[in-house]
């Protein structure tokens, strides 16, 4: 057998990306430090008109400070609240979860489809209870989830629909971008998003005036007047510097998530047969595949210099401050055996084809091992 020459493949950089595009993002930032307006100002307002015309006429975009934040203010701005069930997947880590405790709904665990890791549409039906309002929809890995099943289902028991698109910026399912779908949609502008702040940030996203005008509401303790409130709050804001930057990027978006498709691709060729693959369609967020034989792996392909993760190596309604919500193990047979399987590897715009190669190479070599 052939021994591979050792190089190193980082799990991911953020740093050429920022290089790539400095000039374009210092002038941003200057441009707020000139003016000395750091908080709800020109900035948020430029980048909220932009981001919602990303999606289409008709909608309106608030911005906040996190990805979490949109979705807790997104669920509360549906009215979502104490005494509600939220169905909700255990795959996609703790925040979509966080957030809805965090209103005072109780989430409702559903099981996934084990070839999309999105929400099974058939769990609806399986899981709704008396007091359900709403489903927490997560287009997981920037794979978009089935949108036409659930809001069929979702519609049927006048349920609404919040997504979460905190890893599927600019994704399209049938030709329509996610987001677009629901009731409403939060998104994160975590630095390691496919479109990233240089910070946390986040937005919801609604055609609704109305949940829009309750979302701006929520995130500054309920003021419409200043030192006024309306109704219950804290504060969740989009800074200036962030809302600059993230308007900066935002025309390279398409472009940066058609090379994670390139990459995305190349693996596919390379990988079938080896491993069992993430769906073709997607914005690739993360590059997941699945083995039984996930952990060994995944220490011979460090040892190699190749950098992976686990998104996520412990589903939700197994950790202990969530447990309580949950029936325990094998509740979720599909979520709980993923979780055991799944592997992520490099993926990001600036990743060369010579690493996804190497990367391949390395999971060739252990299979014929």
């Amino acid at each position: 057998m052939m021994t591979l020459e050792r190089r190193a493949v980082p799990f991911n950089v953020l740093a050429p990306g920022v290089a790539a595009i400095r000039p374009e993002l210092d002038v941003a930032m200057a441009r707020v430090l000139d003016s000395g307006w750091f908080l709800m100002g020109p900035e948020l307002d430029a980048f909220e008109r932009q981001w919602a015309a990303y999606h289409g006429p008709g909608f309106l975009s608030v911005g906040v400070g996190s990805g979490t934040d949109g979705l807790k203010i997104g669920l509360q701005a549906l009215g979502i609240g104490p005494g509600d069930d939220v169905l909700v997947v255990a795959n996609a880590g703790i925040p979509p979860v966080a957030a809805l405790v965090a209103t005072g709904a109780r989430p409702v665990f559903c099981d996934v489809d084990p070839a999309t890791h999105a929400l099974d549409p058939a769990e609806i039906d399986h899981r709704i209870t008396p007091h359900t309002r709403a489903v927490l929809v997560v287009h997981l890995y920037g794979h978009p989830a089935p949108m036409d099943a659930i809001l069929e289902r979702a519609r049927a028991n006048g349920l609404k629909v919040l997504e979460d698109c905190a890893q599927a910026h600019g994704a399209h399912y049938q030709g329509q971008l996610v987001g677009t779908f629901g009731d409403a949609a939060a998104f994160s502008f975590y630095p390691t998003k496919n479109l990233g702040a240089l910070g946390d940030a986040g937005a919801l996203l609604t055609a609704d005036p109305e949940v829009a005008e309750r979302a701006r509401l929520l995130r500054m303790y309920g003021w419409r007047e200043r030192y006024t409130s309306e109704l219950h709050s804290t504060v969740s804001r989009l800074d200036e510097l962030q809302a600059a930057l993230l308007a900066t990027k935002l025309p390279h978006l398409d472009a940066w998530n058609s090379a994670r498709q390139a990459l995305a691709a190349q693996y596919h060729v390379a990988l079938d047969g080896l491993v069992g693959l993430p769906p073709p369609e997607g914005v690739f967020h993360l590059y997941v595949i699945r083995t039984a034989e996930r952990d060994r792996l995944r220490v011979h392909l460090t040892t190699h210099g190749v950098g992976v993760d686990v998104h996520y190596p412990r589903p939700v309604h197994l950790q202990t401050p969530f447990a309580a919500f949950g029936n325990g193990s094998g509740s979720l047979p599909h979520t709980e055996q993923l979780s055991r399987e799944i592997l992520s590897l490099p993926i990001y715009p600036e990743l060369a084809a010579a690493d996804v190669a190497y990367v391949c190479q390395v999971i060739a070599e252990f299979r014929a091992a």
